[in-house]
């Protein structure tokens, strides 16, 4: 199965268990996932509904450019498809390991904070003398842990900022999505 297509599963079974997905309102942060007006939320702030939409393909073409340029690599494709996929706020999920939050990108401007954080994180990589992953998901709220794809073989890693990888998670990006359960969009904010 390919990424795409395992994404598409989940966000699928996530939009069945969770049909009203909500964030705070940011009029200066606004994505194309967003639907409808502001509103009032029960704790007195604007909130927005939302939901994974779609990114269209014309809008993903240079999304690794930056990262790609700054350290003369190319990212893995299971990646770039992954976040090719969907603008989205994070969604939560249940792995064969735990919880893990999937991140995605809300907008065109988030494009750019992912690749200075994928920078950052590819400096660390070389200070710790490992190879190149990218993230793509935080683990337990209170864990410093992440998930990554390793650029070079394309398998999932469970890492530590600024430290070799602690163990293998999945053979592929799309065999790990393939395991998610969608959980409550409360866990992370």
């Amino acid at each position: 199965m390919s990424v795409r297509t395992a994404l598409d599963h989940f966000i699928a079974d996530t939009r069945m268990s969770y049909p009203e997905l909500t964030v705070p309102f940011d009029a200066d942060w606004r994505s194309p996932c967003e639907i409808g007006d502001p509103h009032r939320g029960g704790d007195g702030k604007d909130q927005i509904c939302w939901q994974p939409t779609p990114r269209h393909p014309g809008t993903t073409i240079d999304d690794f450019e930056p990262l790609e340029r700054a350290l003369e690599i190319e990212a893995h494709p299971d990646i770039k498809a992954y976040y090719a996929g969907y603008w989205s706020a994070g969604l939560e999920a249940e792995a064969v390991d735990g919880h893990v939050s999937l991140l995605f990108l809300w907008n065109l401007e988030d494009v750019a904070r992912l690749n200075e954080n994928l920078i950052g994180h590819a400096m660390a990589k070389r200070g710790s003398k490992s190879s190149m992953s990218i993230f793509f998901a935080c683990t337990d709220p209170d864990s410093e842990l992440f998930l990554t794809v390793e650029n070079d073989s394309g398998i999932v890693l469970l890492e530590k900022p600024g430290y070799k990888p602690v163990r293998q998670i999945a053979e592929s990006l799309s065999s790990f999505l393939e395991t998610l359960v969608p959980r409550p969009p409360e866990i992370h904010t």
